[in-house]
């Protein structure tokens, strides 16, 4: 009898754990789904607002469109003073560039750093992981004075030198953080076999660093192409070189605003950067995991 009892309170208590587990599976998913309803629902808003009229819009900021109308499409690309396309294409130029620049030299700088032993190895370190904690924006001031006086404000390579300078610290913690958890057995077998440092670098340890580079790469994009306050100061009086966020702003005016419109024209813009994250979503995400894991 008393091995029976015994074997039915176990029982009792697994059902109640699992009813436990249950409830709480439960609450979890509930606010899982809340938080996703809230960050997916302004997409959502932007979406069917921009099929309104701006009367529309004031009248109701929440209500479906009554008759929905492409007209605030055909107006961006109608707008010459947006030059919604060119804007696309000077940030697209801006942007790879500055890609591609803080990738190879985040890669040079990370690999160097965490294989190389020489005495400004932990400085170097210390000062870009330094660079990580400065306000960027608190150095718009000086770096609007220099810019103008050596001439360098207002060209189309403006913004390549702070998007890069101020993204390399991440990316180079990033990439060191990786390469240390790189066995380097495998570039001493490599010196071994005759291979150079260089050849070693690049032909074994950079496919090796693909995730993270991509990583890196994905990230620092979307900060390049909705960067607006060094574009803001440094370029705004060439309009031929305008980027997105400085053409956004045309569709503001001093005492009231065409959201309709400007929404219509924030979704045509985060188009190619939303694309890319669908794309590369896995690499992201497999590149941030070996990350935090390597380093």
């Amino acid at each position: 009898m008393g091995s029976g009892a015994g074997l039915q309170a176990v029982r009792n208590e697994s059902a109640a754990t699992k009813v436990k587990d249950g409830v709480l599976g439960t609450f979890i998913n509930v606010i899982l789904a809340v938080f996703s309803i809230m960050c997916i629902f302004p997409l959502v808003w932007m979406l069917y607002s921009s099929f309104k009229t701006k009367r529309e819009f004031n009248a109701s900021v929440i209500s479906l469109p009554a008759k929905p109308t492409f007209e605030n499409y055909v107006k961006i690309f109608a707008n010459k003073d947006a030059n919604l396309i060119g804007a696309m294409g000077n940030s697209m130029r801006t942007t790879i560039i500055s890609v591609l620049l803080i990738v190879i030299f985040s890669f040079v700088v990370g690999y160097i750093l965490s294989r190389v032993n020489f005495k400004l190895n932990r400085p170097l370190y210390v000062m870009f992981l330094m660079g990580m904690l400065i306000p960027i924006h608190s150095l718009l001031v000086p770096i609007y004075i220099i810019f103008n006086r050596t001439n360098m404000a207002n060209q189309w390579y403006t913004l390549l030198f702070p998007y890069v300078a101020f993204n390399l610290p991440v990316a180079i913690f990033l990439v060191e953080g990786y390469v240390k958890g790189i066995p380097m057995e495998l570039e001493e077998a490599a010196a071994i076999d005759g291979c150079s440092f260089s050849r070693a670098m690049f032909s074994i340890i950079l496919p090796i660093c693909r995730p993270i580079l991509i990583t890196v790469a994905i990230i620092n994009a979307f900060t390049c192409w909705n960067e607006f306050s060094f574009a803001l100061v440094l370029i705004s009086n060439n309009k031929a070189i305008t980027t997105v966020p400085l053409a956004l702003k045309n569709f503001t005016g001093q005492f009231s605003s065409d959201y309709p419109k400007m929404m219509a024209a924030m979704l045509i813009t985060m188009a190619p950067v939303v694309l890319l994250y669908f794309v590369f979503s896995k690499q992201i995400i497999k590149g941030m995991v070996a990350g935090a894991v390597k380093g």
